[in-house]
């Protein structure tokens, strides 16, 4: 049996909510493989486990900046080692000055600059932590784009949204909180845009919990396919209930004229 080391039990621990001992148990099952656990604590709780996002792991900020323009927004991940140094006002003014610099970069995502690492340097010598720049990222629109922006109060979670059409300020940033609110939190904006990974491994899943209950797998295939449907409009943000109307879904509230086309949610300590 492979020694499991409380790293990877607390890691475990942090994306399933579940006790250490629960955690520590499947990753001796599972050899120390921390995605088979994941799997087999799934299938022995039948699906139900907590998976909220919000107990990823870490400290430190994420901020965000739209350009003047309007053309173009910025989202920034650093981490640090304690929430002390993470709340401090030079760690906060060094995130929202690397989100200035992203900015001025070509879109998609940054690697750190001299300029932006000089800044962490100058938190890690006056705190003693290993602060880090985790992720920096940039995107642009053209024509009638329409970006907005939220950062929780926390600072831990935040959105960068990209619109179009007739899209108020005042709405743009009431979906980036249903998005840092919503659980579970959207994959895409559609059922088009959720990773291709991610629905074959939830169809996978469906399929051999069908089996299992003595289903033939074409029988288990078609009982499936109702299943993913209702998977898909649970995580695309445009078939969510909406966090301020759940009596209406994200889509309508947009009005004629006006689409989400993408989203970059982020939280801290999570994995890229």
């Amino acid at each position: 049996m492979p020694e499991i080391n409380a790293k990877d039990v607390m890691a475990l621990r942090n994306e399933t909510g579940l006790s250490m001992m629960e955690c520590k148990k499947a990753l001796e099952e599972c050899g120390g493989d921390a995605e088979k656990a994941k799997d087999f604590l799934r299938k022995k709780l039948k699906g139900k486990m907590d998976t909220r996002t919000d107990r990823a792991a870490g400290e430190g900020r994420v901020v965000t900046a739209i350009d003047p323009s309007g053309k173009a927004a910025s989202i920034v991940e650093l981490r640090a080692e304690t929430d002390f140094t993470a709340k401090n006002e030079m760690f906060t003014a060094a995130a929202n000055t690397i989100a200035q610099m992203a900015l001025k970069m070509a879109a998609g995502p940054i690697s750190p600059t001299a300029d932006m690492t000089k800044l962490i340097d100058d938190i890690r010598i006056k705190t003693g932590e290993n602060a880090s720049i985790a992720r920096v990222h940039k995107l642009e629109g053209a024509g009638n784009v329409k970006f907005g922006t939220y950062v929780h109060h926390d600072g831990k979670k935040g959105v960068v949204l990209v619109g179009e059409g007739n899209l108020s300020d005042d709405l743009a940033r009431s979906i980036c909180m249903h998005i840092v609110a919503k659980d579970p939190a959207p994959k895409g904006v559609t059922a088009n845009d959720i990773p291709a990974d991610m629905a074959e491994k939830e169809r996978k899943f469906r399929i051999e919990q069908a089996m299992e209950s003595g289903k033939p797998k074409e029988i288990a295939e078609k009982m499936v396919e109702g299943g993913m449907r209702k998977f898909f409009e649970e995580i695309a943000l445009l078939e969510q209930p909406f966090v301020m109307d759940e009596s209406k879904k994200v889509k309508e509230m947009l009005p004629a004229g006006a689409n989400v086309t993408k989203f970059v949610r982020w939280q801290v300590g999570e994995s890229a």
